[in-house]
């Protein structure tokens, strides 16, 4: 078994369509990699200032942080410091990422495993440093995911296809999220991937799906685009009696709205 830890910069997950991300999934997506999990960090801004003055905003953040600690994550808190700018306007900062760095390269010192959590391209050099020292390093994130971080990684988790760690609308035992790997604008048919458990190669990758099986319906030139964006689609997967898959009752998941 491998000795692994996780790091979650909670600000970029939570920003990105995770908010509502079930932590034990995080930890059982670790230990489906052979991975001994003894380190789970998470990396949180705090607004103590206003936290003081409103107390219901307080309560609810408290709350948050405790779900997050029942599940066995140690929460590093950044303050957020206000400050003026040039223009008098008052910004606000806390920035984590440096906590996070540091801690990864302290921390895996005597580990093989790492899982980083977070779309942010600013964490390209800690994930070249750790695989130097050897480690192996996933990475999880939902959306506006940097490509350079995403191909430097060992293996990337979409966090929109990782099965239970979002809720799926009308979820069901056949109700599934995936990306698609190609597509035939003229005839309106492509292939998507999907992740059918928590292992790194427990995925799907022809998943036939038809621009008729949308719903709204959609465009020729919208279903091709679909492709190059990336974008999550919902569905219904089929097994048909060739035993091969269909997507049916196929929806665009709007993760901005979730």
């Amino acid at each position: 078994m491998l000795k692994g830890a996780v790091f979650l910069d909670l600000e970029n997950l939570t920003r990105n369509g995770g908010w509502g991300m079930r932590y034990p999934v995080i930890r059982q997506l670790v230990e489906a990699q052979n991975v001994t999990l003894l380190r789970a960090n998470a990396y949180l801004a705090i607004d103590r200032e206003r936290e003081s003055a409103e107390r219901e905003f307080r309560q609810r953040n408290e709350d948050f942080r405790r779900a997050i600690r029942r599940t066995g994550f140690h929460l590093v808190l950044k303050e957020i410091r206000r400050y003026r700018n040039e223009y008098g306007e008052t910004v606000l900062k806390a920035n984590a990422d440096l906590d996070l760095a540091v801690d990864a390269l302290l921390q895996a010192e005597n580990l093989d495993y790492v899982l980083l959590g977070s779309g942010d391209g600013d964490f390209l050099r800690l994930v070249r440093a750790l695989q130097n020292r050897g480690k192996r390093v996933d990475l999880l994130s939902f959306a506006n995911t940097s490509s350079d971080l995403q191909q430097e990684v060992d293996v990337y988790f979409s966090g929109f296809m990782v099965p239970g760690l979002l809720p799926v609308k009308g979820s069901g035992d056949n109700r599934h999220r995936g990306i698609m790997v190609s597509a035939n604008e003229e005839k309106g048919y492509g292939f998507l991937r999907i992740r059918t458990g928590l292992g790194a190669n427990e995925v799907i990758e022809d998943v036939f799906c038809h621009i008729n099986d949308f719903s709204p319906e959609i465009e020729n030139t919208a279903f091709a685009g679909l492709k190059s964006r990336q974008s999550v689609l919902e569905f219904d997967l089929v097994e048909q009696e060739d035993g091969r898959h269909r997507a049916e009752n196929i929806s665009l998941f709007d993760w901005e709205s979730n």
